[in-house]
């Protein structure tokens, strides 16, 4: 290529290649018939970006250049993934949280934007000074990271049992340039020893093993231990509940994401366990979708 050639431009021995706007509107067209329309558009500009390798707000400004050849293969590849249901962010290799992009890969859940309630809610609870907040299950580190992003004063334990999920949050970490934040290796409380903290947070696996939901194009392509723990899906929640109080301090508090169905079994674990002030709290859809507890110390 010409070093004073555009990298979008290329020819062909056929028809000339398609601008960036008109690839976009046919990846837009393709993506409507074979998934999802309502995010057709957004995601044919995600593809796009990720074939051209430059970021999303470029394209816009670029949209009368011309695609080069190779870059009109990788983004029929791109789509082809798409239409066999691979979500566009494990595609994409990225994923917006809380207004940070993160890393994320097939060893993590996709964060998705309801989890960004148990964020909105820990920030509410706590104040901005330093407190001990821990984050159960962190997968790709977005609640953990999120919360270290707002609070630089607060010391954050992240947790996850899976050591390749693990090594993706400590890696946005860096990426972020987040230090207030550790890893651990380990199921739930175990590598917690006899910790405290003033928050815990978690968005553990909820669904149920025999659920339609797993066999979803998009589900199947996620890590099953991080959708589904047992049987009814309440498996994982009843264990944090339980263990919860001996690592809360006195009128600490327990965020739980949940499925828009379980509140009331969620509710019904935590008073029994002698939680006080439950709250279940929707998301931006209007469903029930995370509950917070208050912890007192029981004698």
């Amino acid at each position: 290529m010409d070093a004073g050639q555009s990298p979008l431009s290329g020819t062909s021995s056929s028809a000339p290649p398609l601008t960036i706007a008109a690839a976009l509107a046919r990846a837009t067209a393709q993506l409507q018939r074979d998934g999802d329309a309502t995010s057709a558009s957004l995601d044919a500009q995600l593809l796009l970006a990720a074939a051209l390798s430059l970021p999303r707000s470029a394209l816009l400004a670029r949209d009368a250049d011309r695609l080069h050849p190779g870059h009109a293969a990788a983004l029929e590849e791109l789509l082809a993934r798409r239409a066999r249901g691979e979500p566009i962010a494990y595609i994409t290799g990225r994923k917006e949280f809380w207004s940070l992009s993160l890393r994320v890969t097939p060893d993590v859940l996709v964060p998705r934007p309801e989890t960004e309630l148990l964020v909105e809610r820990a920030l509410e609870l706590l104040p901005a000074h330093a407190a001990r907040v821990a984050d159960l299950g962190t997968g790709s580190g977005a609640i953990a990271l999120a919360l270290a992003s707002e609070r630089p004063r607060w010391r954050i334990t992240a947790t996850d049992r899976s050591a390749a999920a693990l090594a993706v949050a400590e890696g946005n970490a860096r990426a972020l340039g987040l230090a207030n934040v550790r890893f651990v290796a380990g199921d739930w409380f175990e590598p917690l020893l006899r910790e405290q903290f003033d928050l815990i947070a978690s968005n553990p696996p909820y669904i149920g093993a025999g659920d339609r939901a797993l066999a979803s194009p998009t589900l199947r392509h996620e890590p099953p231990l991080a959708l589904s723990s047992g049987a009814t899906g309440l498996e994982a929640l009843a264990t944090l509940v339980t263990e919860a109080g001996a690592h809360l301090a006195t009128n600490g508090w327990l965020l739980l994401e949940h499925g828009s169905g379980q509140q009331a079994e969620v509710a019904d674990l935590l008073v029994a366990q002698g939680f006080r002030h439950v709250r279940c709290h929707a998301d931006l859809a209007g469903l029930p979708r995370m509950t917070e507890a208050q912890w007192e110390t029981h004698t």
